[in-house]
């Protein structure tokens, strides 16, 4: 179960610079290329003809020509022409909605007439140059809504990731929960400790001793329909945690956009925003190393978590305090895919 009626990622600009690119998002089947004036299009990626995925084609004059038997379509979803034959009176293509902004290509899987561009998660770091951004794409077989848990409940990061950004206090420190509206909040800050391998690198990365006592944060906002960005950073002890002063601390923004591509498997665009020497594009790229290795130690435990539930459909599972996010979150989620399958209400007016 997941929000149609809302935008996801569902790739990144170099995915399709060179051909089309065929992805499953929410069960649907799309297509999405470079159209009329270079602008991205998404189309259902099925051929009327034979029903070929035209995701198997290429790009030419702005249209897709289907890669089996050259049939031509358009960006608006009807077909255009096709060798020696007559196809213009074929049935249109479901088609998209679809909008390039923050260095992702959204699209609105569910009814068209509601998409509006001005509802995508605002990212104010993605149009800033004072900030640097890397990131990288998993494809995970796992329900969309576990990997929301996993980034609301970082308790695991002691176990998971204990070579790198894990620690002890982290389970010590206990985790606040907060909703607002649509939005919920995880909050766990830790004092007079010292940095894990990863933030030690961090800190050497903003010219800072790594090797003194440390506050810490970790800031988990869940917005629908399954956006997590994570504030975390670490300051010398002493100099204000979070609010610390820029120049002693090393602070960034985990970027999580979790796409479902069906019930049990999902697109996980994932990256880290830093406002800490923006301009060194080798720190960029070891943070993204660091980063791509601490995620992809994630994979496996989601995936057999995945199946452990396939297989005990009815066993119920503890929910503990350090839960309260992922909780929280599914309840918001649970609210907006119930009020998307409510039936309109017929107004019966009643004649005196």
């Amino acid at each position: 179960m997941y929000p149609k009626n809302t935008w996801y990622v569902a790739c990144t600009p170099d995915e399709i610079a060179d051909k089309p690119l065929g992805r499953q998002i929410c069960g649907e089947k799309i297509v999405f290329y470079r159209g009329q004036e270079h602008k991205v299009a998404a189309v259902e990626d099925f051929c009327p003809h034979r029903g070929a995925p035209l995701s198997l084609g290429y790009v030419d004059n702005g249209n897709l020509v289907c890669g089996y038997h050259g049939l031509v379509m358009g960006c608006d979803g009807k077909t255009v022409e096709m060798p020696g034959q007559r196809v213009r009176g074929f049935p249109c293509n479901k088609t998209y909605a679809v909008v390039e902004r923050y260095g992702f290509i959204w699209v609105w899987p569910g009814e068209q007439d509601k998409a509006d561009a001005a509802l995508i998660h605002p990212l104010e770091w993605a149009e800033n140059e004072e900030w640097a951004y890397g990131g990288g794409l998993f494809h995970i077989g796992c329900d969309y809504r576990l990997m929301i848990d996993n980034l609301m409940d970082l308790t695991h990061e002691t176990y998971v990731h204990a070579s790198s950004i894990g620690q002890k206090e982290i389970d010590e420190a206990a985790p606040t929960t907060t909703v607002n509206g649509n939005e919920g909040v995880t909050a766990r800050h830790m004092e007079n400790i010292m940095a894990p391998p990863f933030w030690r690198m961090a800190l050497r990365g903003n010219n800072l001793a790594d090797d003194v006592p440390v506050d810490r944060w970790q800031i988990c906002r869940f917005t629908p329909p399954s956006h997590v960005l994570i504030e975390v950073g670490v300051a010398h002890a002493g100099k204000g945690g979070y609010d610390a002063a820029p120049e002693f601390k090393a602070s960034s923004i985990v970027v999580d956009f979790i796409t479902p591509e069906t019930d049990t498997s999902i697109w996980y665009f994932w990256g880290m925003a830093r406002n800490f020497n923006p301009q060194d594009q080798a720190l960029t790229d070891t943070i993204r190393e660091g980063q791509g290795k601490i995620f992809s130690e994630d994979l496996e435990m989601l995936e057999r978590q995945q199946q452990n539930l396939l297989d005990h459909p009815h066993r119920a599972l503890l929910k503990l305090n350090i839960d309260s996010g992922g909780v929280q979150s599914r309840r918001i989620l649970d609210r907006i895919i119930a009020s998307e399958r409510e039936p309109e209400q017929t107004v019966v007016r009643i004649s005196q």
